[in-house]
């Protein structure tokens, strides 16, 4: 067998094994590239980003690459485990791990904060400070309320008291404002320690954005964020959802640099972490890294009708998030307030999802019908493929299939209220 044939062979048996079997970066299966400088196996995507790292990654493919002798045994000592017990290992709970499905940002900002940054590796530990920070500040465009426009805005999380604040950013000569404090400077500011006061950061910002209040004051309670690039149409894309005067508003925000969105959806992990912890002081960091954030289980668009069934069927767009089994619906998905919401409860509470006829649909375009059964009344959708009405009803049931919490019964009783 000739040596190029049997290096190949080596590497394909190699990537067999527990470890390596999955992309070091997103977890994706049967991965055929590799690293020969880092020494982990990965998926075709993410070798892609690995190649725009060629300081520190350089890759080949297991598979139709020629490797000499001394990189496959490079790959024999090293590999998926070896290189995680050195690049992960310090990986705090907040910070947001892609998978395959995952947008390109946030595995592009993996990967660099991996290997370019070695932000886990212990040496530092600047990064997880500024992640954690009792203020931060970002600077984003943000979508217009009633505009398809986006505008400069910024964004404060405070820890102090777990809140997310934002301001419109005017145009301003330098001259005229004070400079912002770095987050060199405030990462680590309290007013205990005698640093600079919590108020005077404010009141920087305040001068600094000429807004004397913010255009809004977001607990951590309700706020959850995710990457929707398609959706915003932004590679960086992502949307802030939230709950104001029991209603749910949605924000959303790009920026040019994939490492500043990250971050900022990083440090609102951190502080949904920390409002988390302190509001349940007896649970671990671990136990509560699933409620950080959360993608929907499905949104898109189905058609609607009224309580009487009788009136004529409406397109909407509609999202259902399993973190508070809440239905919601917008006229477009860029929708900055919802036009309703519907609460899944558990079967054992009269809740049932089900195909329905599309007869006596009237004035629905679309025929694959669903019937939403609540204790109050009976919601009937129309999707426009059998597919789409397939996924919609297997999200349903996974809503329902989940015990309820305390605070699923408060949103229940709120959400009663509110009608």
């Amino acid at each position: 067998m000739a040596t190029s044939e049997r290096n190949n062979k080596i590497l394909l048996d190699l990537v067999q094994q527990p470890g390596n079997n999955l992309c070091a970066d997103c977890g994706a299966p049967d991965p055929d590239w590799a690293s020969y400088t880092l020494g982990v196996f990965v998926c075709l995507n993410c070798s892609g980003m690995h190649r725009n790292l060629p300081a520190v990654s350089k890759v080949k493919s297991i598979r139709l690459d020629h490797w000499e002798d001394s990189l496959v045994e490079f790959m024999q000592e090293k590999g998926n485990s070896a290189a995680k017990a050195i690049f992960e290992k310090c990986v705090p709970v907040f910070f947001y791990q892609p998978q395959q499905k995952d947008c390109v940002i946030l595995k592009d900002q993996w990967i660099r904060a991996k290997y370019e940054r070695r932000e886990f590796t212990g040496e530092n530990i600047y990064f997880q400070k500024v992640y954690s920070a009792e203020l931060f500040e970002a600077t984003l465009w943000k979508k217009g309320k009633d505009s398809k426009q986006f505008f400069k805005s910024t964004f404060l999380l405070s820890q102090k008291d777990f809140t997310l604040r934002y301001f419109i950013k005017e145009d301003v000569s330098s001259s005229s404002v004070i400079r912002p404090f770095s987050l060199q400077l405030y990462k680590h500011s309290s007013v205990d320690s005698g640093q600079i006061p919590l108020f005077l950061i404010f009141l920087n910002h305040l001068i600094k954005t000429k807004s004397k209040v913010p255009k809004a004051v977001i607990n951590m309670k309700d706020l959850n964020a995710v990457f929707q690039p398609e959706k915003i149409g932004h590679a960086t894309g992502l949307q802030i959802s939230y709950v104001d005067d029991e209603r749910s508003k949605n924000l959303f925000v790009y920026h040019e640099d994939g490492k500043v969105i990250v971050s900022f959806f990083n440090a609102i992990r951190a502080t949904r972490l920390a409002y988390l912890l302190k509001k349940n002081p007896t649970l671990q960091e671990k136990d509560l890294k699933h409620q950080l954030t959360a993608h929907c289980l499905k949104e898109g668009y189905m058609e609607k009708t009224g309580p009487t069934q009788r009136e004529p069927f409406k397109k909407r767009w509609f999202t259902l998030c399993s973190m508070n089994r809440k239905l919601l619906y917008f006229k477009s998905p860029l929708d900055a307030t919802e036009l309703g919401a519907v609460f899944i409860g558990t079967e054992s509470h009269g809740y049932s999802v089900s195909e329905t006829s599309s007869r006596n649909a009237r004035g629905s375009r679309w025929h694959c019908g669903i019937s939403l059964e609540t204790p109050e009344r009976q919601f009937v959708f129309m999707c426009e493929q059998e597919q789409e009405q397939s996924e919609w009803i297997m999200a349903f049931r996974k809503v329902i299939s989940q015990p309820m919490t305390p605070e699923d019964y408060s949103n229940e009783a709120n959400l009663r209220r509110g009608k």
